[in-house]
Order: structure tokens, then C-alpha cells, then sequence
């Protein structure tokens, strides 16, 4: 079944479960995913708040950056023609006749036979074309003997035209694109964008993702936990994820397994970019959200073949907007057993969410590692196994967790990695080569 249009004309609430493939695909389930959720509108930022996000204009440089030459060291400014006899025993003494800090305007121009004491950054004056660093010169000298920078200096080495001067340009030249849209902002690229004289950029909206944790088990910590009862954990692992990838959680709270309490807790996220919500899509007597989200909106699918997170749904739920219009809110229904839910959020709810902020590189790093341990494929779907990646002698070696439970979230703070274990391979031995894919890029040197 199709992903349903955000366009598509609203349908009466469905009366049963639709027919659809009981083994979609990690892929297709995916594709369908990322064929709906839209790169969000533009707005404006100031550059600190921008970080992170996707750039949505060109940046241009109005002006050559440095604007005009200046100074890379402490020393003096001079004329390289003055100090080409300049060396070991052969000193040549200049007339300092003004001295320059950053930021200053120069006054005084160089001639023959003089110097300005200058400041890294300090413009370049009028004449020089060559900086001699004070370790050339008499000047350390001259300080561990207490005596201030006098009206001359002895340079001690020759330099060439164009020595440790930034020439106007160097950075940015005018009218040269620097950043194209597009670009993720990182440190760098915000500094570049003040340079240019841009207090604020254009870029992508984050994504407010609305997150609910369904169950009538769930207690909210640090509540006291009655027997029968367990944490909610998945909404602060979800929510952090959403924050991790960009994204800006809204959390709604728990919903209880009634249809009531459902739709109560799920209209509250509505005004959201996307809803996930976590557990309540397996075939169990209490979980609703599938039902749900047929009479509130449109499922396209309920099944993935993979292990953790078979049971995960998507569709859309309608939001009726001012006046007569309709939103189609994209639901994403996790399972409710945590690992299952960080699984399936890195799988398919940590795409959409980057690509909604215009970013095209979707996918996590993956390598190849000598596996370990065994990994067992008992049921024809494609094993998603928690792995510790390290380095030995240039190559990388990948072993599990422990328990594979999809209740034992502690596997997920001690893996950097899931190892894969295809569907058409019923097991995977130590020794074989594993594609693993790389939740933290951070490698143990051995």
C-alpha cells in the first residue's frame, strides 16, 4: 500500500485492518517513510541558534576578507630590499618610527632604512612588504635585559617580499561564493558566515517531534513504582534522540491503553512536524495505537522484517488546521520494548527527521569487522545485533553485548555499533566478516 498523499482527501475511519505485506522490507519501509515527511519551510536565525542546522541561502563574501593586508607574527614591518644582506654576524640596524596594534589605522609610512614595531593582525603600512618576527631581531634581547623597544632594531635575517603578510583576499576574495546552500553548520562555518558581516542566517527549520509513551504499566520517574509497574524510559531515549539528530522533542506524557486516552494525549501533538509514539502497534488485546491511528488517520504499513522492531507502524493522522484546512501529521508507532524503540528510531525515525531539516546524508557509517561472537538468525528477518566495534592491527573486530534481549537496554549503552545478520543467512560465526553499522564513530586503538 502507498504511503498516503498529505494531499489526499480525508477517508472514513476504517472499519478493520487493512491488507498489507506482513514482511516489509527495512528498505521499503524506509522508502515509504521518506517519500512522505517534506524538508520543512525556511526562517531566519541568529548565527549561534543556527548551529546544526542545514543552510538555505548562498554565502557571499561583499567585501575581500581580510580586507586589507596585515601582519601573521609580532615583529617588524620593513622592506625586504633594506634586510637582503641580513645574517648570521651581518645584523642591519633600521629606524623604527612607529609602532601598530590591531586594529589601529596606520599613520606612518616605511621607507628606506626604516621599520614599525607591528602586532599580529595589525594592517600593513604604507611602503613595507615583509614582517620579521621579533625572534629575528634584537628585540627578546632587549626585554630580558628590562630595556623597552628603542628607536632602532637589528635584524638578523633576510626575507623575501610578501614574508608573514596576509595579503587582502587571502580568506575570501569579493564576490566569491563561500558557503553554498545546503551546508550543515558546524563551528566553522558560523565563524565564516560572521566574517562575512552576517549576524543571522537563512537556514532550515528544526523539526518539532511530538513524543508519547503509551501503556498502562508506565510510571513517570522519580514517581514511586508500584508493583506491576516499570519506568518510563522510552520517552526521555526517544526524546534525546530527537535532540541528538536536530530535531525538537515536545513530550506529551503516557497514554493509557484506552482509545480514549489515546486520542487525547495524541490530538495534544498535532501542532508537531511528526508524532512518534512508542509501543501499542504488536497484536495484543491493549494495543490501540494501530487502531487508533486507522480511525484518526491512514496506516500504510505495520510490519518490518528486522529484529528488534518488527512491530513498528507509520501513517498519518489529520489535524484540522484554520478555517477548512487539514494537516497530515506523520506517525511514526515504535515498539514498546526500549531497545526495540532505539533500534527502530535509529533505523527510520533518525532519517526522516534529518532529511525534514534538508540534510541529504541520511545514513550512519558502516564497516566491515571479523565477528566475534555468533550471531543467530532464527526466524528469516534481518538481525539488528549490539556490538562492541574496536581496532587490532588495522582492522576492526566486532563483538556482542551480551544478552540480546530487546528488553536489556543496558546493550545499548555498551555498543557503538549494531552488527548485521541478513535475512537469507540463519547464522553468522566467529571469524566471518560482519557489516556493522556505526552508532558512535569512536574507535579503541589497540
Amino acid at each position: 500500500m502507498a504511503v498516503p498523499s498529505p494531499h489526499a482527501h480525508d477517508r472514513h475511519a476504517h472499519q478493520g485492518m487493512p491488507k498489507m505485506p506482513v514482511w516489509l522490507s527495512v528498505e521499503d519501509a524506509l522508502s515509504k517513510i521518506l517519500g512522505f515527511v517534506p524538508v520543512l519551510a525556511i526562517e531566519e536565525k541568529p548565527l549561534l541558534e543556527a548551529l546544526g542546522q542545514v543552510l538555505a541561502q548562498e554565502i557571499r563574501a561583499d567585501f575581500p576578507v581580510p580586507p586589507r593586508a596585515n601582519s601573521s607574527m609580532d615583529g617588524y614591518a620593513v622592506q625586504s630590499a633594506d634586510i637582503a644582506g641580513a645574517g648570521a654576524g651581518q645584523e642591519v640596524t633600521l629606524r623604527v618610527v612607529g609602532q601598530l596594534a590591531a586594529g589601529a589605522v596606520p599613520e606612518t609610512s616605511v621607507g628606506p632604512g626604516l621599520a614599525v614595531r607591528i602586532m599580529t593582525g595589525a594592517l600593513i603600512p604604507e611602503g613595507a612588504d615583509a614582517v620579521v618576527p621579533f625572534e629575528e631581531t634584537d628585540e627578546l634581547e632587549r626585554a630580558q635585559r628590562g630595556r623597552a623597544a628603542g628607536d632602532s632594531v637589528e635584524i638578523r635575517t633576510a626575507l623575501p617580499t610578501g614574508a608573514n603578510v596576509r595579503p587582502a583576499g587571502e580568506d575570501m576574495r569579493k564576490g566569491e561564493r563561500v558557503l553554498a546552500a545546503g551546508t550543515v553548520l558546524r563551528p566553522a562555518e558560523i565563524g565564516v558566515i560572521a566574517s562575512t558581516g552576517h549576524a543571522t542566517a537563512r537556514v532550515i527549520k528544526r523539526p518539532v517531534v511530538a513524543i508519547l509513551s503509551t501503556g498502562d504499566e508506565l510510571v513517570e520517574p522519580p514517581n514511586p513504582l508500584p508493583p506491576g509497574k516499570i519506568y518510563n524510559s522510552n520517552t526521555y531515549s526517544v526524546a534525546a534522540s530527537v535532540q541528538r539528530y536536530g530535531g525538537i522533542p515536545k513530550v506529551l506524557g503516557i497514554a493509557r491503553d484506552t482509545k480514549e486516552s489515546l486520542k487525547e494525549e495524541v490530538r495534544k501533538g498535532l501542532d508537531a512536524d511528526m508524532l512518534i509514539t512508542t509501543a501499542g502497534v504488536s497484536r495484543g488485546d491493549y494495543d490501540v495505537v494501530k487502531d487508533v491511528l486507522m480511525e484518526e488517520g491512514e496506516i500504510a504499513f505495520w510490519t518490518v522484517r528486522m529484529r528488534p522492531a518488527k512491530p513498528l507502524a507509520f501513517g498519518t493522522l489529520r489535524a484540522v488546521g484554520p478555517g477548512t484546512t487539514t494537516r497530515h501529521v506523520p506517525h511514526l508507532g515504535l515498539p514498546g520494548n526500549p531497545v526495540s524503540t532505539m533500534v527502530a528510531f535509529e533505523e527510520f525515525a533518525r532519517p526522516a527527521i534529518l532529511k525534514m531539516q534538508g540534510r541529504t546524508d541520511l545514513t550512519k557509517p558502516t564497516i566491515r569487522a571479523v565477528l566475534e561472537d555468533e550471531i543467530v538468525n532464527t526466524d528469516g528477518r534481518r538481525v539488528y545485533a549490539r556490538a562492541i566495534v574496536t581496532k587490532r592491527d588495522g582492522a576492526y573486530y566486532a563483538r556482542l553485548t551480551g544478552n540480546q534481549g530487546s528488553g536489556v537496554l543496558t546493550s545499548m549503552t555498551k555498543a557503538n555499533g549494531l552488527a548485521i545478520c541478513p535475512e537469507d543467512t540463519p547464522i553468522m560465526k566467529p571469524g566471518e566478516t560482519v557489516d556493522v553499522q556505526m552508532l558512535d564513530w569512536i574507535e579503541q586503538q589497540g
